[in-house]
Protein backbone atom coordinates (compact mmCIF):
# COMPACT_ATOMS: atom_id res chain seq x y z
CA UNK A 1 0.00 0.00 0.00
CA UNK A 2 1.10 3.39 -0.44
CA UNK A 3 0.51 4.40 3.11
CA UNK A 4 3.01 1.83 4.00
CA UNK A 5 6.04 3.08 1.26
CA UNK A 6 5.62 6.53 2.91
CA UNK A 7 5.88 5.76 6.73
CA UNK A 8 8.68 3.49 5.84
CA UNK A 9 10.55 5.29 3.07
CA UNK A 10 13.60 7.44 4.48
CA UNK A 11 13.25 11.24 3.69
CA UNK A 12 14.85 12.51 0.46
CA UNK A 13 17.23 14.71 1.18
CA UNK A 14 18.15 16.38 -2.57
CA UNK A 15 15.68 14.92 -4.78
CA UNK A 16 16.73 14.74 -8.71
CA UNK A 17 13.63 16.64 -10.39
CA UNK A 18 12.64 19.69 -12.59
CA UNK A 19 10.29 20.82 -9.54
CA UNK A 20 13.61 21.09 -6.62
CA UNK A 21 17.10 20.41 -7.54
CA UNK A 22 19.75 22.02 -5.14
CA UNK A 23 23.69 21.67 -4.87
CA UNK A 24 25.67 23.08 -2.44
CA UNK A 25 29.62 24.14 -3.35
CA UNK A 26 32.01 26.69 -1.67
CA UNK A 27 29.08 28.06 0.07
CA UNK A 28 27.33 29.24 -2.74
CA UNK A 29 23.46 27.55 -3.48
CA UNK A 30 22.13 26.69 -6.49
CA UNK A 31 18.60 26.33 -6.44
CA UNK A 32 16.04 25.05 -9.14
CA UNK A 33 12.50 25.71 -8.90
CA UNK A 34 10.35 24.82 -11.72
CA UNK A 35 13.59 24.64 -14.14
CA UNK A 36 14.77 28.14 -13.17
CA UNK A 37 17.91 28.27 -11.63
CA UNK A 38 18.72 30.79 -8.99
CA UNK A 39 21.89 31.24 -7.29
CA UNK A 40 22.16 32.48 -3.89
CA UNK A 41 25.38 33.18 -2.06
CA UNK A 42 24.64 32.10 1.56
CA UNK A 43 28.60 33.68 2.43
CA UNK A 44 28.81 34.11 6.66
CA UNK A 45 28.20 37.30 7.78
CA UNK A 46 31.70 39.29 7.68
CA UNK A 47 31.44 39.44 11.27
CA UNK A 48 29.51 38.53 14.61
CA UNK A 49 27.89 40.56 16.29
CA UNK A 50 28.69 41.04 20.24
CA UNK A 51 25.50 40.41 21.58
CA UNK A 52 25.57 36.92 19.45
CA UNK A 53 28.17 35.83 21.33
CA UNK A 54 27.23 35.68 24.74
CA UNK A 55 26.41 32.03 25.92
CA UNK A 56 22.76 30.87 26.52
CA UNK A 57 23.11 29.26 29.20
CA UNK A 58 25.81 29.03 32.14
CA UNK A 59 27.18 25.47 30.11
CA UNK A 60 25.78 23.38 32.95
CA UNK A 61 22.27 23.54 31.81
CA UNK A 62 20.64 20.76 29.77
CA UNK A 63 17.50 22.26 27.73
CA UNK A 64 14.60 20.27 27.78
CA UNK A 65 13.30 20.05 24.12
CA UNK A 66 9.47 18.83 23.12
CA UNK A 67 9.31 18.00 19.30
CA UNK A 68 6.56 16.88 17.50
CA UNK A 69 6.72 13.31 16.09
CA UNK A 70 4.79 13.03 13.27
CA UNK A 71 5.69 15.96 10.70
CA UNK A 72 8.34 14.82 8.50
CA UNK A 73 10.97 16.09 7.01
CA UNK A 74 10.77 19.09 9.50
CA UNK A 75 10.66 17.42 12.48
CA UNK A 76 9.82 13.62 13.16
CA UNK A 77 10.68 10.60 15.35
CA UNK A 78 13.10 7.71 14.62
CA UNK A 79 10.46 5.35 14.65
CA UNK A 80 6.70 6.55 15.09
CA UNK A 81 5.70 3.94 17.75
CA UNK A 82 5.64 5.71 20.96
CA UNK A 83 6.37 2.44 23.01
CA UNK A 84 9.81 2.08 20.41
CA UNK A 85 13.26 3.22 22.17
CA UNK A 86 13.83 5.61 19.09
CA UNK A 87 10.33 7.40 19.30
CA UNK A 88 12.66 10.42 21.00
CA UNK A 89 15.12 9.99 18.41
CA UNK A 90 14.80 13.73 16.58
CA UNK A 91 15.36 13.56 12.72
CA UNK A 92 14.56 16.25 10.31
CA UNK A 93 15.40 19.87 9.42
CA UNK A 94 14.55 20.84 12.78
CA UNK A 95 16.58 18.14 14.72
CA UNK A 96 19.67 19.25 12.27
CA UNK A 97 19.17 22.69 13.37
CA UNK A 98 19.43 22.14 17.02
CA UNK A 99 22.52 19.44 16.31
CA UNK A 100 24.33 22.62 15.04
CA UNK A 101 23.42 25.07 18.04
CA UNK A 102 25.06 22.66 20.24
CA UNK A 103 27.98 22.46 18.23
CA UNK A 104 28.28 26.22 18.28
CA UNK A 105 31.68 27.08 20.75
CA UNK A 106 30.31 29.52 23.45
CA UNK A 107 26.84 28.94 22.85
CA UNK A 108 26.60 26.67 26.24
CA UNK A 109 23.80 25.40 24.77
CA UNK A 110 22.50 21.08 25.25
CA UNK A 111 19.20 19.75 24.48
CA UNK A 112 17.70 16.74 25.94
CA UNK A 113 14.93 15.69 23.14
CA UNK A 114 11.09 14.36 24.02
CA UNK A 115 8.93 13.11 20.88
CA UNK A 116 5.38 14.72 21.57
CA UNK A 117 2.51 12.33 19.96
CA UNK A 118 -0.35 15.42 20.61
CA UNK A 119 -0.36 18.39 18.04
CA UNK A 120 -3.18 19.90 19.77
CA UNK A 121 -1.75 23.38 21.72
CA UNK A 122 2.06 21.82 21.65
CA UNK A 123 3.26 25.62 21.53
CA UNK A 124 1.67 26.23 25.34
CA UNK A 125 4.08 23.03 26.31
CA UNK A 126 7.12 25.33 27.02
CA UNK A 127 5.20 26.65 29.89
CA UNK A 128 5.28 23.46 31.83
CA UNK A 129 8.25 22.07 34.62
CA UNK A 130 8.86 19.30 31.80
CA UNK A 131 9.95 21.44 28.89
CA UNK A 132 11.83 24.64 28.18
CA UNK A 133 11.49 24.34 24.61
CA UNK A 134 8.89 23.39 22.13
CA UNK A 135 9.51 22.64 18.38
CA UNK A 136 8.01 20.48 15.37
CA UNK A 137 7.34 23.08 13.07
CA UNK A 138 5.01 25.41 14.11
CA UNK A 139 3.87 28.43 12.36
CA UNK A 140 4.11 31.28 14.67
CA UNK A 141 0.99 33.43 15.01
CA UNK A 142 -0.16 35.89 18.08
CA UNK A 143 -2.85 33.67 19.03
CA UNK A 144 -0.45 30.81 19.88
CA UNK A 145 1.07 32.80 22.14
CA UNK A 146 -1.94 32.93 24.37
CA UNK A 147 -3.57 30.10 26.21
CA UNK A 148 -7.23 29.23 26.37
CA UNK A 149 -8.06 32.75 28.42
CA UNK A 150 -6.04 35.20 26.44
CA UNK A 151 -3.20 35.53 28.75
CA UNK A 152 0.55 35.69 27.48
CA UNK A 153 2.25 32.43 27.95
CA UNK A 154 5.04 31.78 25.54
CA UNK A 155 7.30 33.33 23.35
CA UNK A 156 8.33 32.97 20.14
CA UNK A 157 12.05 33.12 17.78
CA UNK A 158 12.03 34.47 14.94
CA UNK A 159 11.06 32.52 11.80
CA UNK A 160 13.45 29.66 10.69
CA UNK A 161 11.38 28.00 8.00
CA UNK A 162 8.55 28.99 5.89
CA UNK A 163 5.67 27.26 4.62
CA UNK A 164 2.77 27.34 2.27
CA UNK A 165 -0.25 25.51 2.39
CA UNK A 166 -1.52 23.31 -0.32
CA UNK A 167 -3.49 20.22 -1.41
CA UNK A 168 -2.00 16.34 -1.84
CA UNK A 169 -4.24 14.63 -4.20
CA UNK A 170 -3.96 11.63 -6.25
CA UNK A 171 -2.49 11.98 -9.80
CA UNK A 172 -5.57 11.35 -11.52
CA UNK A 173 -8.01 13.95 -9.19
CA UNK A 174 -5.27 16.80 -9.97
CA UNK A 175 -7.31 18.95 -12.66
CA UNK A 176 -10.37 18.40 -11.04
CA UNK A 177 -9.08 19.23 -7.53
CA UNK A 178 -6.54 21.93 -8.96
CA UNK A 179 -7.55 25.08 -6.27
CA UNK A 180 -9.61 25.18 -3.41
CA UNK A 181 -12.40 26.56 -5.52
CA UNK A 182 -12.66 23.09 -7.23
CA UNK A 183 -13.55 21.53 -3.29
CA UNK A 184 -17.66 21.18 -3.60
CA UNK A 185 -19.51 19.15 -1.28
CA UNK A 186 -18.75 15.62 -2.55
CA UNK A 187 -15.33 16.14 -1.81
CA UNK A 188 -14.15 15.13 1.02
CA UNK A 189 -10.66 16.40 2.55
CA UNK A 190 -8.46 15.19 5.55
CA UNK A 191 -7.06 17.52 8.23
CA UNK A 192 -5.52 17.58 11.26
CA UNK A 193 -7.14 20.08 13.49
CA UNK A 194 -5.48 22.68 15.35
CA UNK A 195 -3.02 23.27 12.41
CA UNK A 196 -2.79 26.07 9.89
CA UNK A 197 -3.58 23.82 7.01
CA UNK A 198 -7.01 23.28 8.93
CA UNK A 199 -7.46 27.07 9.48
CA UNK A 200 -6.37 27.45 5.58
CA UNK A 201 -8.70 25.01 4.26
CA UNK A 202 -11.26 26.58 6.22
CA UNK A 203 -10.94 30.13 4.93
CA UNK A 204 -10.09 29.33 1.61
CA UNK A 205 -13.20 27.71 0.95
CA UNK A 206 -14.99 29.72 3.43
CA UNK A 207 -16.19 27.57 5.24
CA UNK A 208 -15.22 30.14 8.26
CA UNK A 209 -14.32 33.68 8.39
CA UNK A 210 -10.75 35.45 8.61
CA UNK A 211 -11.94 35.30 12.45
CA UNK A 212 -12.51 31.27 12.33
CA UNK A 213 -16.38 32.01 12.83
CA UNK A 214 -18.25 28.92 11.11
CA UNK A 215 -20.66 29.89 8.44
CA UNK A 216 -23.86 28.99 9.06
CA UNK A 217 -25.84 26.15 8.70
CA UNK A 218 -22.15 24.16 8.71
CA UNK A 219 -22.82 20.34 10.85
CA UNK A 220 -19.75 19.24 13.06
CA UNK A 221 -19.57 15.89 14.15
CA UNK A 222 -18.21 15.73 17.76
CA UNK A 223 -17.92 13.28 20.29
CA UNK A 224 -20.48 14.51 22.11
CA UNK A 225 -23.09 14.45 19.39
CA UNK A 226 -23.93 17.04 16.09
CA UNK A 227 -23.90 20.64 15.78
CA UNK A 228 -24.90 23.01 13.87
CA UNK A 229 -23.03 26.43 13.21
CA UNK A 230 -25.40 29.40 13.61
CA UNK A 231 -22.83 31.79 11.98
CA UNK A 232 -22.24 33.55 15.49
CA UNK A 233 -18.37 33.56 17.59
CA UNK A 234 -20.30 30.75 19.53
CA UNK A 235 -18.76 28.26 16.43
CA UNK A 236 -15.09 29.49 16.05
CA UNK A 237 -12.02 27.33 14.87
CA UNK A 238 -8.92 28.85 14.64
CA UNK A 239 -5.45 27.67 14.62
CA UNK A 240 -4.82 28.09 17.73
CA UNK A 241 -7.71 26.26 19.03
CA UNK A 242 -11.81 26.32 18.82
CA UNK A 243 -14.63 26.44 21.18
CA UNK A 244 -15.47 23.83 23.62
CA UNK A 245 -18.37 22.80 21.18
CA UNK A 246 -16.09 22.08 18.53
CA UNK A 247 -13.35 19.85 20.51
CA UNK A 248 -12.57 16.54 19.59
CA UNK A 249 -14.68 17.28 16.08
CA UNK A 250 -14.67 14.21 13.58
CA UNK A 251 -16.31 15.37 10.20
CA UNK A 252 -17.24 18.92 8.89
CA UNK A 253 -20.45 18.80 6.41
CA UNK A 254 -20.86 22.27 4.68
CA UNK A 255 -23.94 24.36 4.01
CA UNK A 256 -23.11 25.16 0.50
CA UNK A 257 -22.76 22.74 -2.51
CA UNK A 258 -19.20 24.98 -3.21
CA UNK A 259 -17.94 23.91 0.09
CA UNK A 260 -15.88 20.54 0.96
CA UNK A 261 -16.47 17.73 3.51
CA UNK A 262 -13.71 17.84 6.30
CA UNK A 263 -13.01 14.76 7.70
CA UNK A 264 -10.45 15.20 10.90
CA UNK A 265 -7.65 12.27 11.59
CA UNK A 266 -4.31 12.27 12.85
CA UNK A 267 -5.44 12.28 16.95
CA UNK A 268 -2.67 9.27 17.30
CA UNK A 269 -0.54 9.20 14.76
CA UNK A 270 -0.42 12.47 12.95
CA UNK A 271 -0.46 13.30 9.68
CA UNK A 272 0.17 9.91 8.57
CA UNK A 273 -3.09 8.97 9.28
CA UNK A 274 -4.04 11.40 6.56
CA UNK A 275 -2.04 9.64 4.02
CA UNK A 276 -3.53 6.23 5.04
CA UNK A 277 -7.44 7.53 4.60
CA UNK A 278 -5.98 8.75 1.23
CA UNK A 279 -4.16 5.65 -0.05
CA UNK A 280 -7.78 3.94 1.12
CA UNK A 281 -10.06 6.57 -1.04
CA UNK A 282 -11.63 7.50 2.28
CA UNK A 283 -10.99 11.50 1.41
CA UNK A 284 -9.72 13.05 -2.29
CA UNK A 285 -7.68 15.45 -0.63
CA UNK A 286 -5.22 16.25 2.55
CA UNK A 287 -4.82 19.74 3.52
CA UNK A 288 -1.29 20.71 5.26
CA UNK A 289 1.86 22.21 4.28
CA UNK A 290 3.75 21.87 1.05
CA UNK A 291 6.87 21.05 2.30
CA UNK A 292 5.28 17.61 3.82
CA UNK A 293 3.32 17.21 0.73
CA UNK A 294 5.66 17.64 -1.77
CA UNK A 295 7.70 15.02 -0.10
CA UNK A 296 4.97 12.64 -0.41
CA UNK A 297 4.46 13.11 -3.49
CA UNK A 298 7.80 12.75 -4.52
CA UNK A 299 8.13 9.71 -2.87
CA UNK A 300 4.98 7.97 -4.57
CA UNK A 301 5.87 7.39 -7.77
CA UNK A 302 3.84 9.71 -9.83
CA UNK A 303 0.76 8.37 -7.74
CA UNK A 304 0.10 11.85 -5.65
CA UNK A 305 0.54 15.58 -6.67
CA UNK A 306 0.47 18.85 -5.01
CA UNK A 307 -2.14 21.33 -5.79
CA UNK A 308 -3.54 24.68 -5.04
CA UNK A 309 -0.52 25.87 -3.56
CA UNK A 310 -1.64 28.68 -1.49
CA UNK A 311 -0.08 32.47 -1.45
CA UNK A 312 0.19 33.21 1.80
CA UNK A 313 3.06 32.36 3.72
CA UNK A 314 4.15 31.21 6.99
CA UNK A 315 7.08 31.13 9.17
CA UNK A 316 7.93 28.35 12.29
CA UNK A 317 9.65 29.26 14.99
CA UNK A 318 10.19 26.98 19.00
CA UNK A 319 8.64 28.30 21.40
CA UNK A 320 9.49 29.22 25.19
CA UNK A 321 7.68 30.47 28.23
CA UNK A 322 7.23 33.80 28.72
CA UNK A 323 9.60 33.76 31.53
CA UNK A 324 12.52 32.50 29.67
CA UNK A 325 12.18 35.43 27.11
CA UNK A 326 15.81 36.23 27.30
CA UNK A 327 16.91 32.63 26.83
CA UNK A 328 14.93 32.96 23.71
CA UNK A 329 16.60 36.02 22.11
CA UNK A 330 19.63 34.18 23.08
CA UNK A 331 18.93 31.29 20.96
CA UNK A 332 17.71 33.10 18.16
CA UNK A 333 20.59 34.87 17.86
CA UNK A 334 22.32 31.48 17.22
CA UNK A 335 19.64 30.48 14.82
CA UNK A 336 20.51 33.88 12.59
CA UNK A 337 23.99 32.65 12.07
CA UNK A 338 22.93 29.09 11.63
CA UNK A 339 20.14 30.26 8.95
CA UNK A 340 22.26 33.35 7.68
CA UNK A 341 19.00 35.46 8.31
CA UNK A 342 16.95 33.12 6.57
CA UNK A 343 18.77 33.35 3.58
CA UNK A 344 19.66 29.36 4.26
CA UNK A 345 16.28 27.31 5.40
CA UNK A 346 14.34 24.14 3.93
CA UNK A 347 15.91 24.00 0.39
CA UNK A 348 19.48 24.88 1.59
CA UNK A 349 19.24 22.00 3.65
CA UNK A 350 17.59 19.59 1.98
CA UNK A 351 20.38 20.45 -0.87
CA UNK A 352 22.94 20.11 2.04
CA UNK A 353 21.70 18.16 5.36
CA UNK A 354 24.94 19.20 6.96
CA UNK A 355 24.72 22.76 5.92
CA UNK A 356 24.17 23.97 9.20
CA UNK A 357 26.78 22.08 10.76
CA UNK A 358 29.12 23.60 8.53
CA UNK A 359 27.91 27.09 9.57
CA UNK A 360 28.26 25.91 13.30
CA UNK A 361 32.23 25.21 12.49
CA UNK A 362 32.60 28.51 10.90
CA UNK A 363 31.11 29.80 13.93
CA UNK A 364 33.23 28.29 15.80
CA UNK A 365 36.89 28.96 13.93
CA UNK A 366 35.56 32.91 14.50
CA UNK A 367 35.72 32.22 17.99
CA UNK A 368 38.93 30.86 18.46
Amino acid sequence: MLHQFFVNAPVRKCPLTCGLLAAFMLMTVTLFSGCERVQQVVAPPESVSTDAVRSCTDGTRVLNVGFYAFFAPVSYSADEDPGSPEFNTHRGYEADLLTALEAMEGAGLSFKRTAIPAWDGIWLKSTEPAFDMIGGGITILDSRTRDADGTPRVTFTSGHINFQQSLLVRAEDAERLATHADLTSDVRVGALPGTTGENRLLQLTALTDAGGILAAGTRVETPQGAVVADGTDAYVIQASGATPNLEGRTHLYPPSENMPQVVYLGSELGESELLAALDAGEIEAVARGGIGNGEVAADSGGALVVTALDEQVEYGGFTFALEDAELAACIDEKINYLTNNRALGYEAWLADPGIFMKRAEMWSAEMQ
